[in-house]
């Protein structure tokens, strides 16, 4: 077969040594027991124990040694490892065993025993290949040494970095209990449509596609708000979506241009009470995720047990410019005070949108400790609701934690009037080149003329949730298929590329008995 000669052109380059034995691949294999389980079940075996106990596992084969008439091998699965231990007296096909890849998957049958040193181990007494690597596989210690490689070949990743694979796993885990956290608080989960026939929900540049049998220009959503809140009006009191969004823009350390958000909305409820529901869930998933509220993130302590500072958007350009600034400030001196701070601008900016530029690039990533930045100028928050206090502010809210933005909130906008109205002024900010301005969505202002109560709303992005619950420096290492340019092939070449090779293909030793780094 043809793969075979391009295995074979691998193992020159990297090392490899083939299978040799060639029982066919079972349809379906049948194990009864995983490496976290047995090591629950027989840890406190003391050293040279044969239990009796028949066990059979399943998983990649990434740790071999030969050592005369015996086999050392580590077993990975889903849960963990366990050491394969493989007598030339006992195990059948003793010699194909020896020269398994590193990567292949394979059944084994055998005995719950522990070496003389110690280390839990299955004899293997039964052995089938369930599917053969045909690309020379990094082994533990060597590992993926090429970041690039590890987001392009995640499939690896997961088998040989550890770390990615516990972060991973954690944010299947802040999911989940995030889920769960809500549905006890008596909100909805609900799927709003990922197509729309608008851009909308957020300042963002969409994705645009085409739906051929509607001959209809269509926008990948930037946020789920909007459909959100035709809930509300439709009498769901609290619901939130777990959304896949979209957003036409670079990539960074933080940023993905397919990431995911809880959104939620709240009858009745207002921006103190979201503030509180932040606090109150992120104090949970710390507890639950890192053992306690008070965690460290790249290497700094943050406190993230309740109650979090509140500081206005003002008082923080204060705090780093050394005056004071407001939306009563002249444009003429907030345009000075962009330039003193090397901030951009352009002609058509409103105070509010200088007060929001000098903030972003002045203050907000020196807020290391959670704080709500609080009292966004009406210029920059379209859909939240005017301050009861406050001519020209809103009820608005962002959560900075680590000097970056986690969430976006406010009580929301009610007045089907004043919506059309700063709709509109989003179209003029369009016209004038801003690409993530919105547009005018008639049937949500069709939706508030039938009544949207008092309603709180919050958006969380989930990736940099769990970048800081997993101390992840880069959005790339919590999200499983990150956004990358397409790679250059370069035929056999690239596949040993950004693999580690050691000298021996086999790796180290993992038992135990022999291994200093077990």
């Amino acid at each position: 077969m043809a793969h075979e000669g391009f295995r074979a052109e691998c193992g020159e380059r990297a090392g490899w040594r083939p299978v040799t034995d060639r029982t066919p691949v079972p349809y379906r294999f049948d194990p009864d027991a995983t490496a976290a389980g047995l090591q629950a079940a027989y840890g406190h075996l003391e050293p040279g124990v044969e239990t009796g106990d028949r066990v059979t596992v399943a998983g990649r084969l990434m740790l071999r040694r030969g050592q005369g008439k015996l086999v050392f091998g580590q077993l990975a699965d889903s849960s963990g490892r366990i050491q394969l231990f493989a007598p030339a007296d006992v195990t059948p096909r003793f010699e194909a065993f020896g020269h398994l890849s590193l990567g292949d998957w394979i059944g084994v049958t055998g005995e719950v025993m522990t070496t003389r040193k110690g280390e839990l181990s299955v004899k293997v007494l039964e052995w089938t290949v369930l599917a053969e690597t045909r690309r020379p596989f990094p082994d533990k210690w060597h590992g993926i040494t090429d970041p690039d490689t590890r987001y392009r070949q995640r499939y690896v990743d997961l088998w040989v970095t550890e770390e990615s694979r516990h972060t991973l796993q954690a944010r299947s885990r802040i999911v989940s209990l995030t889920r769960r956290w809500l549905e006890d608080r008596g909100f909805m989960e609900v799927e709003t449509p990922v197509f729309h026939p608008i851009p909308g929900g957020a300042l963002a540049r969409p994705f645009v596609t085409h739906h051929n049998a509607l001959d209809l220009e269509m926008f990948l959503r930037i946020a789920p708000e909007l459909y959100l809140e035709r809930l509300v009006v439709g009498g769901f009191e609290k619901v939130f979506e777990i959304a896949r969004v979209f957003r036409n823009e670079g990539i960074s350390p933080r940023h993905n241009p397919e990431f995911t958000m809880l959104e939620l909305y709240e009858a009745y409820a207002d921006w103190t009470d979201i503030m509180a529901l932040v606090e109150e869930l992120v104090a949970h998933l710390a507890t639950e995720i890192c053992g306690g509220t008070t965690i460290t993130y790249q290497d700094r302590e943050l406190d993230l047990s309740v109650t979090w500072k509140r500081d206005t958007l003002a008082e923080l350009i204060e705090q780093a410019i050394g005056r004071p600034v407001g939306i009563d400030t002249p444009v003429d001196e907030l345009r000075a005070l962009c330039d003193e701070h090397d901030v951009p601008w352009k002609d058509h900016y409103g105070p509010g949108k200088l007060l929001l530029e000098l903030y972003e690039k002045t203050a907000e990533h020196a807020q290391w400790q959670p704080v709500f930045v609080t009292e966004y100028p009406i210029e920059v928050s379209p859909l939240a609701r005017p301050h009861r206090e406050l001519p020209g502010m809103t009820e608005r809210f962002e959560a900075i934690v680590a000097g970056r933005e986690l969430c976006n909130a406010f009580s929301e906008l009610l007045d089907p009037d004043e919506q059309r109205a700063r709709f509109e002024d989003q179209v003029r900010e369009r016209d004038n080149g801003d690409e993530e301005a919105m547009a005018v969505d008639d049937d949500y202002l069709r939706a508030l003329d039938y009544g949207l109560p008092p309603t709180g709303g919050l958006g969380i992005g989930i990736d940099r949730l769990v970048m800081l619950l997993t101390d992840s420096a880069t959005i790339r290492d919590v999200v499983l298929f990150p956004t990358l340019r397409p790679e250059q092939h370069s035929g056999v070449a690239e596949t040993a590329a950004g693999l580690a090779a050691g000298a021996d293909p086999a790796g180290p030793d993992p038992s135990g008995d022999e291994d200093p780094h077990a």
